[in-house]
């Protein structure tokens, strides 16, 4: 862990060191049209972070992720896409393909944000944080899924093999969701 550590004391996020950081609201990733978009604007709400692929076996739970969000959305819920190219090459495309492809494809309403790395030396410092809490794991493969109370603070951490519609997912989910905000 102390390694882990001393790796990530070079990140730096919009309000202050990822070690620093609290909750998931001091990230300002960009959204996938480039613009920055503070987790802040999400308080009080439940996130599931989603890493996710275009090109990947696990590709068609954006059908399932699209149903939660669309379920749970009215409950203050939201499913945060964050696409990533870290796993055999699986996400090649620019912000602009991916959009237009989940679109397209899965009619994906829920907020994306533009592809980041969610590993390695290049990993994204809302990553870093997920990955290096005490309820997170390091990303595995496309669509693991982290679950954010309505506090900011990670609750859960779900392989890729955890559907979207999973009884053990979304016990958590409404479990997170009939907490009350802070």
């Amino acid at each position: 862990m102390k390694s882990v550590l001393s790796a990530l004391a070079g990140f730096f996020v919009t309000a202050g060191s990822v070690l620093a950081a609290d909750s998931v609201y001091d990230f300002t990733p960009d959204s996938i049209s480039g613009k920055p978009q503070a987790l802040s604007n999400y308080k009080g709400q439940v996130l599931l972070i989603v890493n996710t692929a275009s090109k990947c076996g696990f590709t068609k739970q954006y059908t399932g992720l699209q149903l939660l969000y669309e379920k749970y959305e009215v409950g203050g819920f939201a499913v945060l896409g964050f696409p990533a190219n870290n796993f055999m090459g699986q996400e090649p495309g620019t912000n602009e393909e991916i959009q237009q492809f989940c679109t397209a494809r899965f009619n994906v309403t829920f907020p994306m944000f533009a592809k980041i790395s969610v590993k390695g030396g290049d990993i994204h410092p809302l990553y870093a944080w997920l990955t290096s809490h005490p309820n997170g794991a390091p990303v595995s493969w496309n669509f693991n899924k982290f679950l954010i109370g309505r506090d900011g603070n990670l609750i859960a951490h779900f392989g890729s093999r955890t559907a979207p519609g999973s009884e053990e997912l979304t016990a958590a989910i409404e479990k997170a969701l009939n907490q009350s905000a802070p």
